[in-house]
């Protein structure tokens, strides 16, 4: 669903694997290796029973021939495992071995390493990422054949024809939310299908083929692929202007949004954060131009709102009563004349507004407010959003995929609070030099909130190199801050910057994650 980088996570989401991989789409594995240890549980399989059930058939794909370039991918090996499940002949090729080729041979789907006009099935639907160049030996092959082609998220919407499918959007928070709702869901009894784009704490993987009608995805919209998805609900946390290296405008970006609340099944419901002005703007003109359903939340009652000038849903959640800690979060929310209580395990007040988001939605679905929001509060977080990922003596380190500045201000002010009395230092690794370029002011103002960072080197994923753009350009307005290009001494540089009681973070999209084993090796053994 996405090009963007995430090469810890096995889901096909917003911002995924696929990109960070050497070719189209090199295996990656789960958060902190999980899929090397304990595998992916899909398939029907809840978490606590763990292993794999036999392909369940008789699903819209039931049949159906599909060979994925790139199957080893975050993104493509989820949809893979989906597509199998649902009776499907899978086949796949990677540039790499890893341990979600592992995982699918495992499950009976070939997966090859290399990529090879003579493994593409003649009759077989050819299913791509945005990051698979046409250049791609089976991708050419299939298409001098006549082969159809497909993006990843027209496979994952077949997976799912039938079904009540809720699509998650919007620039920043999808991953999370959509994670919150497929564990809340499952949490009711629901058991819904899912496919997220980050390892769901207790799941171990960011996909589960559920036994219910129920189907959450997140959508992605850096290159349009969510409008391949034609949901029942969708919810929108926020329509703030990125990858404008594909869209050039705000307006562009914003249209696009327009276009995905368009493809809402008739009757279907969209949700919006009215504290995001590109959202509300969004549930207004689909309330006006389309006389579509619509239900707002936010931390501004309808009288703010109004006053502000602001739109807002009849049907609106206000959000009241906030208390953030450490590791927690709580609030009331206002909605149809009862309070509800959130008592979340997750700290943040940017997942308060998640939370609530996803509680409207868990009430369209049919569940007792209370219900949901006591659900809600079983979350426990998902792959790289804020994730604590070790401590030595006294020094702790967390790993972020925030890549935005908007995603850093909410990252950093969290980080403030778990870290007390303690210093922020941060490992930061621009990803895309067009979002450097477009955003170095943005973000330099985001990380004075850190007490001390480390800028390394950009991550290029899909963009070549643009002159005179380097990570200098934000370095350059964060006072005391230090360009360090190689990123391994860049990690040990703050390693031993870090004393006890202080919060290390390495944040970013790209391969940055890569940098925690360093880290944590440099405080254990000093190397």
């Amino acid at each position: 669903m996405s090009n963007e980088t995430n090469p810890t996570n096995p889901a096909d989401g917003a911002e995924s694997a696929n990109d960070a991989q050497p070719a189209e789409g090199a295996g990656v594995q789960s958060a902190n290796g999980a899929a090397a240890e304990t595998g992916h549980r899909v398939n029907g399989v809840s978490a606590e029973t763990g292993g794999v059930s036999a392909p369940r058939g008789g699903g819209p794909a039931d049949g159906a021939q599909y060979h994925l370039i790139g199957i080893g991918g975050a993104g493509m090996s989820v949809v893979a495992e989906l597509l199998h499940a649902q009776g499907a002949t899978v086949t796949g090729s990677d540039a790499v071995d890893s341990p979600n080729i592992h995982h699918l041979r495992a499950l009976g789907i070939p997966s090859f390493i290399g990529h090879n006009a003579q493994q593409v099935p003649p009759h077989a639907r050819i299913v791509v990422s945005t990051a698979v160049r046409d250049t791609n030996p089976e991708l050419a092959a299939a298409r001098a054949r006549g082969q159809e082609v497909i993006h990843r998220s027209q496979a994952l919407a077949i997976a799912a024809e039938g079904m009540d499918f809720i699509a998650v959007a919007g620039a920043h928070g999808k991953t999370t939310t959509s994670g919150m709702l497929a564990a809340a869901l499952s949490a009711t009894g629901a058991d819904p299908s899912f496919a997220v784009g980050g390892v769901v704490t207790g799941f171990d993987t960011g996909a589960h083929l559920g036994g219910s009608n129920i189907f959450i995805a997140e959508a992605d919209e850096s290159d349009k692929s969510f409008l391949n998805y034609s949901p029942r609900i969708a919810l929108v946390t926020n329509v703030e202007p990125d990858h404008l290296d594909n869209y050039g405008s705000r307006e562009a970006f914003e249209q696009a949004f327009v276009d995905f609340a368009a493809k809402i099944v008739d009757g279907g419901l969209l949700v919006v954060c009215s504290d995001d002005e590109g959202a509300a703007r969004l549930g207004k003109n689909y309330s006006e131009t389309h006389g579509g359903r619509v239900a707002s939340y936010g931390t501004k009652t309808p009288a703010m709102l109004d006053e502000l000038g602001l739109w807002h849903a009849p049907d609106h959640a206000v959000i009241t009563k906030r208390k953030l800690d450490a590791s927690a979060a709580s609030a009331t929310v206002l909605y149809r004349d009862e309070e509800i209580s959130l008592q979340l395990a997750i700290g943040g007040e940017h997942n308060l507004l998640n939370a609530t988001g996803a509680l409207l939605v868990g009430i369209e679905l049919g569940v007792e407010p209370q219900e949901m929001a006591r659900a809600l509060g079983t979350f426990r977080g998902t792959g790289r959003r804020f994730e604590f990922r070790g401590e030595v003596d006294g020094k702790r380190i967390f790993d972020d995929y925030a890549h935005h500045p908007s995603e850093i201000v909410a990252a950093l002010k969290q980080a403030r609070i778990e870290a007390g009395d303690g210093h922020v230092l941060v490992l930061f690794q621009p990803h895309l030099f067009s979002r450097t370029q477009n955003f170095a002011d943005r973000f330099a103002q985001a990380f004075q909130l850190a007490d001390q960072v480390y800028f390394t080197d950009i991550f290029a994923a899909r963009e070549d190199p643009v002159p005179g753009v380097t990570s200098a350009l934000i370095a350059d307005q964060v006072p005391g801050s230090k360009f360090v290009p190689d990123m391994v001494q860049a990690a040990k540089a703050m390693a031993d910057q870090a004393q006890p009681g202080d919060l290390c973070m390495t944040v970013g999209a790209g391969s940055v994650t890569t940098m925690v084993p360093v880290i944590l090796d440099r405080w254990k053994n000093g190397e």
